[in-house]
């Protein structure tokens, strides 16, 4: 298992695809634990067009969800194959979100994640949000794996 994952092995990880696979890499992979996102944020991105115009701005529930593919792929990484395969991910809860900057194109926003506990199908993680070593968000949040209907 190599030590970053590209976009394409991320999306051999996770059912989510463009517009809205978010992460660009994974890397720093401690196995089931921790492990840094990169999302790079750019002028043209989807999700800034009328987000807002003339002063582009990441909204806060995308680097949520972020956040969330970011723990998928950690754990999808860290799992057996048929453990996620053929599988949905489905976040559950989000707790202490808090918003500190604006996160504005063009940068690189690094997302330092960790999986806190599993129980079952259920996990809970917590993560950084940071641009140029600036904390941009912070939150915990809870996700389970589910079966594709």
């Amino acid at each position: 298992m190599s030590d970053i994952l590209n976009k394409e092995d991320i999306a051999n990880l996770l059912p989510h695809r463009e517009p809205m696979l978010l992460i660009d890499e994974l890397r720093n992979i401690k196995k089931l634990s921790t492990a840094t996102a990169i999302v790079n944020v750019k002028k043209d991105s989807f999700f800034v067009q009328g987000h807002f115009p003339g002063q582009p701005v990441m909204p806060g529930v995308l680097i949520v969800e972020a956040f969330g593919q970011a723990a998928a792929a950690l754990t999808a990484h860290g799992i057996p194959k048929e453990t996620y395969e053929n599988k949905l991910v489905f976040l559950m809860s989000v707790e202490k979100a808090k918003f500190r900057n604006p996160v504005i194109p063009d940068c690189k926003l690094e997302l330092n994640i960790e999986a806190i506990r599993s129980h079952g199908k259920v996990w809970k993680y917590k993560g950084e949000a940071f641009v140029s070593g600036k904390k941009m968000a912070d939150a915990q949040w809870s996700a389970t794996i589910v079966d594709r209907k």
